[in-house]
């Protein structure tokens, strides 16, 4: 088959637990490139932090970003397509973290914000080559905003959902790691966003390879032709995809690729 889109997650699959990316995953996607293959990074991170991983690729082209709540074009900045959520939709959300400690960040399709940052929320955003930008409780939600980010402990956010299943949700809520959910437009998803990318590219589905590791991943993975789960995800994105590989620890992109593209 040739794979006229390859989408990639970023962190977890892309990039090994040190958030690096290694020779030999670096290079399989490179070839595929050469060999025609449109990559594009299909990530939960904003597009600052996302456009040094395709540097580091050597890559450029078209980034679908905060879990498809923006796609934007890496050379010229060009937001091509984003989903907004509103300050008051979003409001809740905030008042909640705020009342309990909880950390969140305010997200446009180029800048994060935050109101305050903690020593552990200072070495996420480094590890994920953020730079985020504060801004007071006064000065309100930036415009433009397409996310909101929660991040705290595992245990911390699974209260969180809980104490959040009772409400009626304006906004959509997906766990995107561990230690991460995010709030965003009910039209947002990698899925969703991959498809119109296709579309406006003329790519059927069945020409499209993706490898994702959560749940943020899922519509991606059974929307494109061929969907691979890293084997570092929880059972349900496995059980949603069409194959599973080896985690992202053991080059598990590279082997797809060079199975499924270059072999």
């Amino acid at each position: 088959m040739k794979y006229g889109i390859i989408a990639l997650d970023v962190d977890g699959t892309l990039l090994n637990d040190e958030h690096e990316l290694t020779p030999r995953v670096r290079n399989a996607v490179r070839a595929a490139a050469e060999q025609g293959s449109e990559i594009v990074l299909c990530t939960g991170r904003g597009s600052s932090s996302a456009l040094p991983v395709l540097n580091e690729l050597g890559l450029k082209g078209t980034m679908i970003t905060h879990n498809g709540a923006s796609v934007v074009d890496s050379e010229s900045r060009e937001i091509i397509y984003a989903t907004t959520i509103s300050h008051e939709q979003a409001q809740r959300y905030t008042d909640y973290c705020r009342e309990r400690g909880i950390h969140f960040d305010m997200n446009t399709a180029f800048e994060l914000y935050v109101e305050a940052m903690r020593d552990d929320a200072e070495m996420m955003y480094s590890r994920m080559l953020a730079r985020p930008i504060i801004r007071s409780r006064n000065e309100g939600f930036p415009e433009g905003m397409v996310k909101l980010s929660i991040f705290a402990l595992k245990e911390e956010l699974d209260d969180l959902e809980a104490g959040w299943s009772s409400w009626n949700h304006e906004l959509q809520t997906i766990r995107s790691g561990d230690y991460f959910i995010d709030v965003q437009h009910h039209q947002a998803s990698k899925g969703k966003a991959l498809e119109q990318f296709a579309n406006k590219r003329g790519i059927p589905r069945e020409q499209i390879l993706a490898l994702g590791n959560y749940y943020n991943d899922t519509a991606m993975l059974t929307y494109a032709g061929w969907g691979v789960a890293m084997d570092n995800s929880p059972p349900e994105v496995k059980a949603e995809a069409n194959e599973v590989t080896v985690s992202n620890n053991e080059d598990g992109v590279a082997i797809v690729i060079e199975q499924r593209v270059l072999a």
